[in-house]
């Protein structure tokens, strides 16, 4: 497997650690030199000089494949993470001449990943196609790890974040609907009632995810603890939560705005629950310490003037 990580180098670093990590990712001299476009001997030059200014082997060379050393291990590890942090640097002072260049990284929850940020990115990207982005999802702990650790440059979640270090922004509000399939027996009412809710086998998703949070604290607000519940099945994935409730397996809450779709086409209704309603912010998460600079700030901006573009199609 190629490390993609080693196409992407800072100017601020130095050459040999580059070398080290194309050969590194490419596991072969030969495809680091093509990569680089070196020659092999030059290669190999390189990391024999690496070798010898810090002492140690990066690299066993015994038999056709070469695989790191521990010591070789360790290095990659810091030389990765030290070019993930040149990059930033660089797209910080970039943008402190109003340039928009660098990566870019996001861990988003499963719900705004596929449904609500695809074309607001694909309009950032078209205003700023130098950004190389990366995107990853999660359930909102997933999320909240990421920011935690440093692995990603800002969040997005769609439920609470319970974690001292992190600062969630308001950013959008969404609606949770229960939702059932077209030949559903509860399919076409005008309402239900609460408690009706017991005997139905319900899908949720997995605790730890911000919707399960959301949805059992307003199941309890009516009455209804998880306990009353017939869970029929926990599901760690969005998408597979609705195909199931498309299939007739069960009940389930869902974002109204992910099922305009289904709505329209008719395969899934949604079902009013007296006293019932379940809604949600979705939030930027991003660490309480530092504001959010370089590419993650023009990101946050260029999502809040997306909500406020929103905000001003709605109907009054």
């Amino acid at each position: 497997m190629t490390d993609r990580s080693s196409h992407s180098r800072s100017a601020l670093e130095n050459f040999r650690l580059t070398v080290f990590r194309a050969v590194a990712g490419q596991r072969s001299f030969r495809r680091a030199a093509e990569l680089l476009y070196l020659t092999q001997p030059a290669v190999t030059q390189q990391i024999k000089a690496l070798e010898q200014e810090i002492a140690v082997p990066l690299f066993d060379r015994a038999g056709r494949e070469i695989v790191l050393t521990a010591a070789g291990e360790i290095l990659l590890r810091y030389a990765r993470e030290g070019n993930e942090l040149l990059l930033r640097a660089e797209a910080e002072l970039a943008a402190l001449e109003g340039q928009v260049t660098g990566p870019l990284r996001l861990a988003v929850s499963t719900t705004i990943a596929q449904y609500v940020l695809p074309p607001m990115l694909g309009r950032f990207l078209r205003r700023y196609p130098a950004v190389e982005l990366r995107m990853r999802s999660a359930n909102t702990e997933g999320v909240a790890a990421a920011v935690l650790d440093g692995s990603v440059d800002v969040g997005l979640v769609e439920g609470p974040v319970h974690r001292p270090e992190l600062k969630l922004e308001a950013w959008l509000r969404d609606e949770l609907v229960l939702v059932v399939a077209s030949n559903h027996a509860w399919a076409g009412l005008a309402a239900i009632a609460p408690e009706q809710l017991r005997g139905m086998p319900v899908l949720l998703r997995e605790r730890g995810s911000g919707t399960r949070e959301i949805v059992d604290s307003a199941l309890e607000a009516v009455g209804l603890a998880a306990k009353d519940l017939n869970v029929a099945m926990e599901l760690n994935s969005a998408e597979a939560l609705l195909a199931c409730v498309e299939a007739g397996l069960g009940v389930g809450f869902y974002s109204r705005a992910a099922i305009r779709r289904q709505l329209r086409l008719g395969t899934l209704m949604q079902v009013p629950v007296h006293g019932l309603k379940i809604g949600r912010d979705l939030s930027f998460v991003t660490m309480r310490s530092a504001e959010p600079r370089g590419n993650a700030s023009v990101l946050l901006e260029f999502l809040r003037e997306q909500a406020l573009a929103r905000r001003r199609k709605k109907p009054a």
